[in-house]
């Protein structure tokens, strides 16, 4: 599996606030991508989008309520067209299943077209490891493996990298002239991948959504290295989580509206590629040899719970990252993990550590801006909350609250719980803070545990009198004119 490091999120996400470049980054992208789907979805009007939405969500609601069902037919669906289905309960069993049908084949070469799944398997590390070459095919993945870095982004992985920095890439690795043309940058990359295509043993593909009617699996992209990943080499491996599935052939249309909208803000992807199995012998091109993997690496613990499921809708459009204030300020690395934003912050903590990734519940201002744009109307604010409430109240092997702030939050309930112990912790309050507060302000308390709370903001001080004082010595003073 990839490596983890959601538990450093504090430390990258204020490195990410102070670094400039990215801050205009973030600024200049994240607009550009809520402006356009904004364009995009005017067309249907507000009524007709909720709509679609609304079926959308009925219809993954449905197939992860039957996800049993659908699993078993896409595996009879596809082995009726000549391939093979593989279920793998984790990314070790999956990247397995991957080096095993490598080795058989004696490959030496892999490409890949983008998919979230191999990057959550670390499946380029595996192949890497096994002497295998693997060879990122989109654009902005062979950027970031060239720059050994996980993705930034959902559907832009890249996007934080400069034309200068992406020309120093190249300059490094292809050793070509340096420039900042970006069609010059293109056709650079283009030339060395042809050669990678031509090739490859092996193409590794993710899938947007697998059809259980038809085993059919549908990519969307925007370059055509997907089509090329899939047709060109003699096998063809697809990677998915078992959430992927739709019922039905007919659902496709829907979701092919949907998903481009909300993530780049186009009416159609360029390439919208569907394979069912290997070539038939009338066919001029296609793999010899199909397998698609279905991988569940902790999506079962997620569908166990009925609250939770709910995040298993998800179509990997990256909306809500774009219109998520804490996004757009940390940016995708500081999450730690391959998935960044809200979504992020819900599914990682349930398939990677909870106690790991307490911090991300808590990277939301609970606006509900993900909920709006979400296209299949999963309601993450309310999975965040739950992962506080599991963070605080759940059992040990949930639970990511120390003893100290168990014990302070303990002594808080005691203080509250009674008018005069609240005054008498208001005075003391009043008494200590004089030697912290300047002109009515609070800029640091150093102290343990709170002085979070002045790090980048500065409080108030606590007025001299309590407002029932004031009311109490205003009504005397009326009471004695």
């Amino acid at each position: 599996m990839a490596e983890v490091k959601t538990a450093k999120f504090k430390k990258a996400s204020s490195q990410a606030v102070s670094d400039p470049k990215l801050q205009n980054t973030l600024e200049h992208v994240m607009g550009h991508f809520i402006e356009a789907r904004a364009g995009a979805i005017e067309e249907f009007g507000d009524e007709s989008w909720d709509q679609m939405r609304e079926r959308a969500s009925s219809i993954k609601k449905h197939a992860l309520e039957n996800l049993d069902y659908y699993l078993d037919l896409i595996d009879r669906t596809i082995q009726k067209n000549g391939g093979h289905v593989h279920f793998a309960k984790d990314t070790q069993e999956a990247n397995r299943i991957v080096l095993d049908i490598a080795k058989k084949a004696e490959a030496k070469r892999v490409i890949k077209s983008k998919s979230m799944v191999s990057e959550e398997m670390g499946l380029n590390k595996a192949l890497e490891k096994a002497g295998i070459e693997p060879v990122e095919t989109d654009l902005g993945e062979y950027i970031i493996q060239l720059a050994d870095e996980p993705p930034f982004h959902i559907i832009a992985p890249a996007m934080h990298k400069t034309k200068q920095e992406v020309s120093e890439l190249f300059q490094d690795w292809l050793r070509t002239a340096p420039t900042q043309d970006i069609k010059q940058l293109c056709i650079i990359a283009r030339d060395a991948l042809r050669e990678k295509f031509s090739t490859a043993d092996i193409g590794v593909s993710g899938a947007n959504f697998v059809v259980a009617e038809t085993g059919t699996v549908v990519l969307v992209t925007n370059e055509g290295n997907g089509r090329m990943t899939t047709s060109t080499p003699k096998i063809h491996i697809a990677v998915s989580g078992i959430e992927k599935v739709l019922p039905a052939i007919e659902d496709v249309g829907l979701f092919l509206r949907l998903l481009p909208r909300s993530a780049t803000g186009q009416r159609i992807t360029s390439y919208n590629t569907f394979v069912s199995g290997p070539k038939f012998s009338t066919d001029e091109d296609g793999p010899e040899e199909f397998h698609l993997i279905m991988v569940d690496n902790g999506r079962l613990n997620l569908m166990r719970d009925p609250e939770f499921r709910e995040a298993l809708k998800c179509i990997r459009c990256g909306a809500c990252l774009n219109t998520c204030p804490i996004y757009r300020k940390v940016g995708g690395h500081s999450y730690g993990w391959v998935y960044p934003g809200p979504i992020g912050a819900v599914i990682t903590p349930v398939l990677t550590n909870i106690k790991q990734s307490k911090d991300l519940p808590y990277a939301s201002t609970l606006c509900g801006a993900c909920r709006d744009v979400c296209p299949v109307k999963i309601d993450i604010p309310k999975l965040l909350l739950k992962l506080r409430h599991m963070a605080v109240e759940g059992d040990s092997s949930q639970r990511s609250v120390s003893w100290i702030e168990r014990l302070m939050i303990g002594q808080w309930r005691k203080t509250v719980s009674t008018r005069s112990s609240i005054e008498r912790a208001t005075n003391l309050a009043r008494f200590l803070q004089v030697v912290v507060t300047k002109k009515g302000i609070i800029r640091n308390l150093p102290l343990p545990l709170i002085s979070g709370w002045t790090k980048s903001r500065d409080f108030p001080a606590l007025a001299p009198k309590s407002f029932a004082q004031l009311w109490q010595e205003k009504f005397s003073e009326e009471t004695d004119g």
